[in-house]
């Protein structure tokens, strides 16, 4: 590689359809976003489950990789050799360029690939901070219809993850037993998930305004405006601004209807819920309630087909059915249930997930793959169904996994200079 910038040579960006990439294991063809190329620069859950989900529907997603790996790349959960389980299930379908973003030919390297001409190149994204040399406009002075969607914690800067950000939005607060005296985290990233899937609606948006206008995007998601955003959407924080106070603590109870968990004869617990009068309806015959139930409305002047008055008496309601439950097996329960088209559903560990998916007639969101590195491994495909069908299920890459065919096919850089930037630690190849 020569000193000057990667995109003033004239073999660099060389155009060409994604199916004459080498190597390069792309997703079946015929997915919605076949042949659509977006780099990713981003670590932990948020970027990286944006990206998946693009990858899952047929892009062909270039994960930028820390050499020797991000600060995500051995989180947990991991095997017992170390290999991180959660870096790998966050990062099927992509391929993985392995570069040291310090040095100014890394960083031209990535600049090169996120400003690559084409109708469906030029789309970036990242969770950086502090990277002035990745800005959008960096990026945009070399592609002006650049499309650049950047993750971060706060809208002014500060950092946040998902349990700080949960906290600051007053979820902990309301959750958990009634009789807790201190907030309640969950264990779920939820915020980071749809931040992910707010980062993915956004880039498609974007690319269809540029295929609209032919202009570029410059797009900035915070997770705490997510959080925020998705509490204010429920219409939580104008309850608690018309209550003046906090909303007070259910346990396992749903807020604001009836719902709530079961045990069973054979230690087991189904969560039960009657949103609809029908739901409600088909409860009340199953358990052979109905007569008890019209007798409690004129006692107490309720109106039980009515969502507020069954969450009112929601502790009575739970106390009346609770028995018919105590008496059977969940099997019993589960067949019951099931015929009278009650909403429920059974308390699950999550090896028994497994279980259930492995015993699966029919394909599931869940399959196995063979993940370099570790070995069979359960795994998510997309959840949206195509024609009915579910897609294909991919690994994640190894760390640098797709360095060398990245910088060749894409950049078009030869076996030298791809060579030369590797003896001088510019970009590494092939490691976990």
């Amino acid at each position: 590689m020569h000193d000057e910038p990667l995109l003033h040579r004239a073999d660099v960006c060389r155009p060409g359809t994604m199916s004459e990439v080498a190597g390069m294991n792309l997703p079946a063809q015929g997915l919605p976003l076949g042949g659509l190329e977006v780099v990713e620069c981003a670590s932990f859950v948020a970027g990286p489950s944006g990206c998946m989900a693009l990858a899952q529907l047929g892009a062909h997603v270039i994960r930028v990789d820390p050499i020797g790996g991000g600060s995500d790349h051995f989180r947990w959960p991991v095997t017992d050799d170390g290999a991180s389980l959660y870096w790998t299930a966050l990062n099927k379908h992509k391929r993985s360029l392995a570069v040291d973003l310090r040095s100014p030919e890394g960083r031209e390297l990535v600049i090169a690939l996120a400003t690559r001409p084409g109708r469906e190149r030029g789309i970036f994204v990242d969770n950086g901070v502090g990277r002035a040399r990745l800005s959008y406009e960096t990026l945009a002075a070399r592609r002006s219809d650049l499309i650049h969607v950047h993750i971060q914690g706060h809208a002014d800067g500060r950092p946040a993850v998902d349990y700080t950000v949960n906290a600051e939005v007053g979820v902990a607060t309301v959750t958990g037993p009634e009789t807790s005296a201190v907030p309640v985290n969950h264990v779920l990233p939820a915020w980071d998930l749809l931040a992910g899937m707010t980062a993915a609606t956004g880039l498609l948006s974007a690319l269809h305004r540029r295929s609209l206008t032919g202009e570029g995007s410059f797009m900035e998601l915070a997770l705490a405006d997510v959080a925020t955003a998705g509490v204010a959407n429920m219409g939580w924080l104008a309850e608690a601004e018309r209550r003046g106070s906090e909303r007070p603590r259910h346990g396992n109870h749903m807020y604001g209807s009836f719902g709530v968990d079961f045990g069973t004869v054979d230690g087991r617990r189904v969560m039960v819920v009657a949103l609809t009068e029908g739901q409600w309806m088909a409860l009340q015959k199953v358990t052979g309630t109905a007569e008890v139930f019209r007798s409690l409305e004129t006692a107490l002047d309720a109106d039980l087909t009515l969502e507020n008055d069954r969450y009112r008496l929601r502790e009575t309601i739970a106390a009346i059915v609770r028995p018919w439950f105590e008496a059977r097996t969940l099997a019993q329960v589960t067949r019951e249930l099931d015929e009278a088209r009650v909403l429920w559903g059974p308390y699950r560990g999550m090896p028994e997930v497994v279980d259930v998916h492995r015993a699966a007639d029919e394909p599931t969101v869940l399959t196995q793959v063979d993940q370099p590195g570790i070995g069979s491994v359960v795994t998510a495909r997309s959840p949206l169904r195509i024609a009915g069908n579910y897609s294909e299920a991919g690994a994640a890459p190894l760390l640098g996994e797709h360095t060398d065919e990245v910088l060749s096919d894409l950049l078009g850089l030869s076996q030298a200079e791809i060579g030369r930037l590797h003896d001088h630690g510019v970009v590494a190849s092939g490691g976990r």
